[in-house]
């Protein structure tokens, strides 16, 4: 049974997988992932073959889940409390990018016609529960 892996997350890119690897490394947890050198080589396909896969072993299975459960994906300040909506006071805030003058479409196009990082952009915070963007 110890060298049976259990999948308990998945990635869209191997940038994100990394980050929870190094945290559950972190806690003595050994990490295992898949498909990452596919995504990593085309990331179009990430959605196709399921995405950036960490798996432990079973053993490590239930320790490893209640740290994921520690890892907060919503916005949080530098403190590191969670960001509440002024409007309806909902800790479910998303850091985003935000396309809304012509500045910020103009970057976005010009990034993407010539593979590069746009050089202008502006973001803001979203509220999960009531869209309210701040």
């Amino acid at each position: 049974m110890s060298n049976t892996f259990i999948t308990i997350a998945t990635f869209q890119y191997s940038s994100e997988a990394q980050i929870i690897k190094g945290r559950l490394e972190a806690d003595g947890i050994e990490v295992f992932m898949t498909d990452n050198y596919t995504i990593d080589t085309d990331p179009l396909v990430s959605n196709a073959i399921g995405g950036v896969k960490l798996k432990v072993y079973a053993k490590d299975e239930v320790k490893a889940r209640e740290i994921l459960k520690l890892i907060s994906e919503y916005s949080l300040d530098d403190e590191g409390t969670p960001l509440e909506c002024p409007n309806c006071q909902s800790t479910k805030i998303h850091y985003m990018i935000n396309i809304t003058d012509v500045k910020s479409l103009f970057s976005f196009i010009v990034g993407a016609i010539f593979g590069v990082l746009p050089f202008y952009t502006k973001y803001d915070h979203r509220c999960e529960a009531c869209k309210h963007t701040f």
